[in-house]
């Protein structure tokens, strides 16, 4: 254990970081409090809202640095340790400021092969950062990540843990990032399959703003 804390596999955070939230700010208000208070009645205990009250807290604050966690984890009435193992675990909570508009690539398995990787670069030469990163004017970050589950329609990418945009190409994503600043998000597409086409005459979903059809994917020319 002595060996792990001088030597960690990852940098152990900090224990008393400097706070990103003014003090006067960091409160939830009585609505919030409710909403949450009621999240823990559909629950055998509180930390089974651990989830959704931490997305109320991201939707508030913008992100979840410690102080944002240590309220939620204090308005549960659980260990601030629960709630910042949750907050870490998941790449949907962000755990520090990020742009407007977070840029989700994924490069797992099916992505890769079929260009993931290939698009990610795109985007960081295009926007001139690299994952991880912000654009100076808060506009956009770039992130990589693994499977979103839309692996038939790769390349893709989500916007903002938002809607997805399928079969991509540098001109789709120069087309979404003209959209996204002028303040147009990408609507909901239901991606067809071809037995949808074949047999059932399209698309099966009432809700989609939008559809496209299935297309064979590409070959990725970077794989890593």
């Amino acid at each position: 254990m002595a060996d792990f804390i001088k030597n960690p596999v990852v940098p152990l955070p900090d224990q008393d970081p400097e706070p990103q939230i003014p003090a006067e700010e960091l409160v939830f208000t009585d609505a919030e409090k409710q909403q949450i208070a009621h999240w823990v009645t559909r629950y055998p205990t509180a930390d089974g809202a651990v989830m959704r009250a931490l997305w109320l807290a991201q939707e508030k604050f913008g992100f979840l640095p410690p102080e944002v966690v240590r309220l939620t984890a204090e308005e549960l009435g659980i260990p601030y340790a629960q709630a910042y193992g949750v907050a870490t675990f998941y790449t949907q909570y962000y755990k520090k400021k990020m742009g407007r508009h977070v840029l989700d690539v994924c490069t797992c398995f099916s992505c890769q092969v079929c260009g993931g990787y290939d698009i990610l670069h795109y985007l960081e030469e295009k926007l001139g950062i690299h994952k991880g990163e912000s654009t100076d004017d808060g506009l956009f970050t770039i992130q990589e990540v693994e499977c979103l589950g839309a692996c038939g329609s790769a390349p893709m990418l989500q916007v903002t843990n938002g809607p997805f945009v399928h079969n991509l190409t540098p001109a789709k994503v120069d087309q979404l990032i003209e959209d996204l600043k002028q303040g147009k998000t990408p609507p909901f597409v239901s991606v067809t399959l071809p037995q949808d086409e074949a047999d059932l005459g399209g698309n099966r979903r009432s809700d989609a703003a939008a559809v496209e059809a299935y297309q064979t994917p590409p070959v990725s020319a970077t794989v890593e």
